[in-house]
């Protein structure tokens, strides 16, 4: 790998040849003053500076032709203005930033694969930036979304606290993690990678709720995460984020960026976490939160190209060791059936990479790669499982007329071994029959300009998989500006998805119940409409309302349906003879006024449904409502602001084990809130700390039986079994129960308090 790196690097810094050149100087000011360290870059360039104390900026002997420059500084709008730089001229801008009142404006690409405003996109896009995610310091990505409407983290089981994330109530799987536009984070990933992607990566992380297959293949049938990281030309040379809790958490985000020249532009980023305090407050024996130990090392180069052509190349390793179980669990128990450990090792490494072709016409390739090595152990199972995933994309960019079009080919590579059934392993010999996937793809769309008002997409995604065959997904797209304040967009279409059963079910991987797939699995297909209002409204005194409504039904068939109930000692498998609906509502309110506060509010509500035979239930946990809320409130005269963050959710149904199971088989209205003090007097430094969780809530406070059934008897050895393998109840288990820690549906971590310190150096 060292000899690659040096090799690739050698390849990259050899000279290129000289260019006319000319100059571009300027001042950036607002509210009539100099504004030092404004970020200052020429779009799709090696080319980014910043303003000195006078406002001053210069780039000095740059190639000649049209750029675009945009200037940004937080807190004020950003700006954008084409200039052109002529051979031996030197071209002067005065450049004045006006106040930030909202963030309707931000640039997207996730929703049609176009930089965008989030106003003009036809399909509606969520933007949060690292500033969102500041209120409420996390120390990843996954927990860091506990905030967003709409979206929640679900754990997955109560000792090794894994997890997934829902979209709108639907289960992780149905939701797409997205590095810089990749698919870097799926399948096995999904459960077991969330955690290790850091915050301070983001530039920003961008949401689409709904289907979104015909971009972008399978598993976005529920929704998309794409998550921007951030470009080495605005990145500060040096940045630190330093942070501890009360509960012995500590984490440690650095960043380092060099340019090697004018030419390249490197940024480097390392965060490490580590949790190993043993605690048990409700008594079970067993630990109330995963031990964690996790190290990722993130590197991106950004190349200056002729004609501002675009190329990037990425590369991550993570590495993490978590385990939760019997509080006097060791490693030497690993595997055994003495003491109940659950025990993961987790090792990934990926790359990305995006090269505009020196073509005339706008030729886009894509490419990217990730390993993902897993060894697992629940209590004396062994989950085994390796698997690597390559892609590449094509994409011709062309404006004809009133006609944006976007013509794609994608060719996806996934290779999943395991010791499961999935792939047909025994123990003499775990990975025997791995499983190699091809999915080629190509796909289509055009973005139609009918009037000032009105814009159409037209979207078709074919794909080919060797197991299932043909497969088409449409979409389609409408927007109308009402007026200048207004905007009303219509989404539809249809998304699919390949299913691997055991990357996605924690519970087929436990050794708690019995896998059973009875039928040959047929691909899920979804039928979605969405429909979506915004408003913006500027006050007189230069604050900003935002507001946003949406409403959406989507109907899926072929739903392969894990099936808890018909036999307490089994999950069964098969695709639903019926339909799967879910529905809902969702609200944002966005208000910033100038004396300092802001509030961003949501509200969610959903009905998650499954129907067979005529019977109809609600989805096992899925949430009726949720709301989010994140307050603001800006002390300017003593550099502090106070945010006042949280969440509520509605009650869900849980998994029981049968009839007899004396958990609840609902859970309560449950809320987590968070309080945070951030100071900025000192210069490059931001000091902060709060209390997180403010309520103390636990999901075991709620209960009157233990949370993990029979916590006593990990290995079932208490428990008898009819000839059918169902559970008979006894004097010594009258509950009919077996050891299950699958019963979740909240974090197990009470009120804790947190104190951290970044640094940042432009």
């Amino acid at each position: 790998m060292r000899r690659f790196l040096h090799c690739l690097l050698a390849v990259f810094c050899l000279p290129v040849l000289s260019a006319q050149t000319g100059s571009l100087i300027g001042t950036v000011s607002a509210d009539g003053a100099p504004l030092d360290y404004a970020t200052v870059t020429l779009k799709k360039s090696n080319y980014g500076t910043y303003s000195d104390e006078d406002g001053k900026f210069e780039f000095d002997k740059i190639p000649v032709g049209a750029y675009t420059i945009n200037v940004s500084f937080l807190g004020y709008q950003s700006f954008d203005e084409k200039v052109v730089v002529e051979e031996g001229v030197t071209t002067a801008l005065n450049i004045e930033l006006m106040e930030q009142v909202g963030l309707l404006d931000e640039v997207v690409v996730t929703g049609t694969l176009k930089e965008v405003s989030r106003l003009e996109s036809l399909v509606p896009v969520e933007v949060y930036t690292p500033a969102f995610f500041k209120k409420n310091p996390t120390p990843n990505i996954y927990e860091a979304l506990q905030n967003v409407n709409g979206v929640r983290p679900q754990l997955n089981c109560q000792v090794c606290n894994t997890g997934d994330i829902h979209i709108n109530g639907l289960e992780g799987p149905y939701t797409m993690v997205l590095i810089d536009g990749m698919p870097i984070v799926s399948s096995l990933a999904t459960v077991y990678g969330l955690s290790g992607i850091p915050n301070s990566l983001i530039e920003r992380m961008e949401i689409v709720k709904g289907p979104a297959s015909s971009l972008y293949g399978s598993e976005a049938i529920g929704g998309l995460i794409n998550i921007i990281t951030k470009n080495p030309l605005n990145a500060p040379l040096v940045s630190a984020d330093v942070m501890a809790t009360s509960w012995q958490e500590y984490n440690v985000d650095l960043g380092v960026k060099l340019n090697a020249g004018k030419k390249l532009s490197i940024l480097t980023g390392a965060n490490y976490y580590n949790y190993d305090e043993l605690v048990d407050n409700n008594g079970d024996n067993f630990t109330d939160v995963t031990l964690q130990e996790r190290i990722s090392v993130f590197q991106k180069w950004n190349f200056a190209r002729k004609s501002n052509r675009l190329f990037t190349i990425a590369g991550r390793y993570y590495y993490e060791n978590r385990w939760g179980g019997e509080l006097d669990w060791n490693e030497n128990y690993r595997g055994g059936d003495e003491v109940y450990g659950e025990s993961i090792y987790t090792e990934r490494i990926e790359f990305l990479s995006s090269y505009q072709l020196p073509t005339e016409e706008k030729l886009l390739l894509s490419t990217s790669f990730n390993s993902h090595d897993q060894n697992s152990v629940y209590g004396d199972l062994a989950y085994l499982a390796k698997q690597k995933i390559a892609f590449g994309q094509l994409t011709w960019d062309k404006q004809m007329g009133s006609h944006d079009l976007l013509l794609g080919t994608a060719l996806r590579y996934t290779f999943y071994d395991d010791n499961t059934p999935a792939t047909g392993g025994d123990d003499d010999n775990p990975f025997n029959q791995p499983d190699e996937t091809w999915l080629p793809g190509v796909f289509f769309q055009d973005e139609i300009v009918l009037h000032q008002q009105h814009k159409l997409l037209l979207g078709l995604r074919y794909d080919y998989n060797k197991d299932h065959g043909n497969i088409f997904t449409p979409r389609f797209a409408y927007k109308w500006s009402l007026s200048d304040q207004d905007i009303l967009r219509l989404n539809a279409g249809t998304g699919f998805r390949v299913v691997n059963l055991f990357t996605e079910e924690h519970a087929a991987l436990t050794g708690a119940r019995e896998v059973v797939i009875a039928e040959q699995l047929a691909p899920e297909q979804s039928y979605n409409l969405n429909l979506n209002y915004t408003r913006k409204t500027y006050l007189p005194q230069g604050g900003f309302v935002g507001f946003e409504l949406a409403a959406w039904y989507t109907h899926f068939t072929n739903v392969i349906y894990p099936d808890y109930e018909t036999n307490a000692n089994q999950i069964i498998y098969d695709n639903l003879d019926g339909r799967a609906v879910t529905k809902g509502i969702s609200t944002n309110i966005d208000v910033t006024l100038s004396n300092g506060l802001s509030l961003l509010l949501g509200a969610t509500f959903m009905d998650v449904t499954t129907e067979e035979n005529d019977i109809k239930k609600r989805q096992i946990l899925t949430e009726q409502f949720t709301g989010t809320w994140a307050l603001t409130y800006q002390f300017w005269d003593h550099k502090l602001a106070l945010d006042y963050t949280g969440n509520i959710y509605g009650p869900m149904r849980l998994p029981l084990l049968g009839e007899l199971d004396p958990r609840a088989p609902e859970s309560p209205v449950w809320s987590i809130q968070n309080i945070q003090l951030t100071y900025r007097g000192k210069k490059n430094v931001e000091i902060y700390a709060g209390v997180k969780n403010l309520l103390n809530w636990t999901p075991w406070k709620n209960q009157d039986f233990p949370l993990i059934a029979r916590a006593f008897d990990p290995f079932d050895r208490g428990v008898d079994f009819d000839n059918n393998g169902n559970v008979l109840a006894t004097e010594t288990n009258p509950n009919a129960l077996t050891f299950d820690p699958s019963y979740v549906y909240g974090p197990n971590q009470g009120i804790r308090g947190f104190v951290g310190v970044r640094y940042m150096l432009k």
